[in-house]
C-alpha cells in the first residue's frame, strides 16, 4: 500500500525523521534509516535523508505502508492538577498574549522546565492550556522577569532561530555584592558546561555599574550568549556575587535573600512590528534596594 501526506504548514522545515516521528510515533530512527536507504519512503517521489529540511506542501510517499509498520499513538496528556494559587500567579504574570506568543513575568520560585525534583513548572501549567505552547528558552528558577512562550510551532521555530541568531536583546537587573573594578566592560569567560563539567564553553556578557551604596552595586548585564548559569558566575568572577545566590555567592551576610536577578527586558523584531517588554521588580527586590538607599534607577537600556 502506498500513502502520500503533504506537510503542512506547521511541519515546515521540520527534518523528515522528526515529520515521521510525530505522524507515526511507534518509529525508530533505525527503522526510518533502513527504510530511507531502501527508497520506501520518498520526499516529491525523490530520496531523502533523514535530516532533509522539510518545505510546506512537501508531498510524503511511503512505498511499504501498512498500520503495522506504521503505527501512531496519541500523546498522552499528562494529568497535572495545577494548584489554584499557582494558576493564580500564572494568570497574573501574562503580561502580552496574542495568537502567536505570550510574554510572562515570571515570579521568583517556579521552574520553567519540570524535573526529578520538581512539582509544578511553568511548562506543565502551559501544557495544561494547549499541547500547542512551547517554551523557547529558560530561565532559573531563582529568577523572575519575562519569558516568552510560543502558541503553535511556527512561532517556536521562529523565536528558535531569532535565539540562535542573537536577534533577542536581553537585558538583566542585578544587586550584587561588592563592586565590579570596571564601571562597564564585556566580559569573555569560559564556563563549564552543564551536560559535561570537563568541557568550557565560551560566553560574552556586557555589564554596566548603574548605581552602588552601601557595598551593594546594581549592575545591567546584556548577555550575548545564552548559558546555565552565566551571569551568576559572570558576577562572582567579577568579584560581586549576586545577593542572595545560594550557589555562587559564599558571602552570608544576606543568604536568608532571594536572588537579586531580574530579567528585565526584552526587545526583538518580527517582521515590520517592534517589541519591547520590560518586567516589574519583585516587591523584595525593591525593598531590598530601599533599605540599602539604592533607590534611583538610572536608565536601564544603554547603549551597550
Amino acid at each position: 500500500m502506498i500513502k502520500k501526506i503533504k506537510v503542512i504548514k506547521s511541519h515546515e522545515d521540520l527534518r523528515l525523521d522528526k515529520w515521521l516521528k510525530i505522524n507515526f510515533s511507534s518509529l525508530t530512527q533505525s527503522f526510518i534509516e533502513k527504510n530511507l536507504r531502501k527508497k520506501n519512503i520518498l520526499v516529491n517521489n525523490k530520496s531523502a535523508i533523514s535530516k532533509f529540511k522539510l518545505n510546506l506542501n512537501d508531498e510524503i510517499k511511503i512505498l511499504n505502508f501498512n498500520g503495522e509498520k506504521y503505527k501512531h499513538y496519541p500523546k498522552l496528556k499528562k494529568n497535572i492538577i495545577i494548584p489554584k494559587i499557582i494558576n493564580k500567579f500564572y494568570k497574573a504574570s501574562k503580561i502580552y498574549e496574542d495568537n502567536n506568543f505570550m510574554v510572562l513575568d515570571k515570579w521568583f520560585g517556579i521552574s520553567t522546565q519540570g524535573g526529578s525534583k520538581i512539582n509544578i513548572s511553568i511548562d506543565d501549567i502551559i501544557k495544561n492550556e494547549s499541547d500547542s505552547y512551547n517554551l523557547v528558552h529558560r530561565l532559573d528558577k531563582e529568577t523572575s522577569g519575562l519569558l516568552i512562550i510560543a502558541k503553535n510551532q511556527v512561532y517556536t521555530k521562529l523565536f528558535g532561530h531569532m535565539f540562535k541568531n542573537h536577534e533577542i536583546e536581553k537585558y538583566y537587573i542585578a544587586l550584587c555584592q561588592g563592586k565590579p573594578k570596571q564601571t562597564e566592560s564585556l566580559v569573555d569567560l569560559f564556563i563549564p558546561s552543564k551536560e559535561n563539567k570537563k568541557i568550557n564553553i565560551q560566553t560574552k556578557t556586557y555589564y554596566k555599574l548603574l548605581g552602588f551604596k552601601n557595598n551593594i552595586s546594581q549592575i545591567l548585564f546584556k548577555p550575548k550568549t545564552g548559558k546555565t548559569h552565566q551571569l551568576r558566575i559572570v558576577s562572582k568572577n567579577l568579584g560581586c556575587p549576586i545577593v542572595g545566590d545560594k550557589k555562587y555567592n559564599y558571602n552570608n551576610k544576606f543568604k536568608d535573600e532571594k536572588l537579586k536577578l531580574n530579567a528585565h527586558i526584552l526587545k526583538f523584531n518580527i517582521k515590520s512590528n517592534k517589541y519591547i517588554f520590560k518586567s516589574i521588580l519583585p516587591n523584595d527586590f525593591v525593598n531590598f534596594s530601599k533599605n540599602i538607599k539604592l533607590t534611583k534607577y538610572k536608565s536601564l537600556e544603554p547603549n551597550l
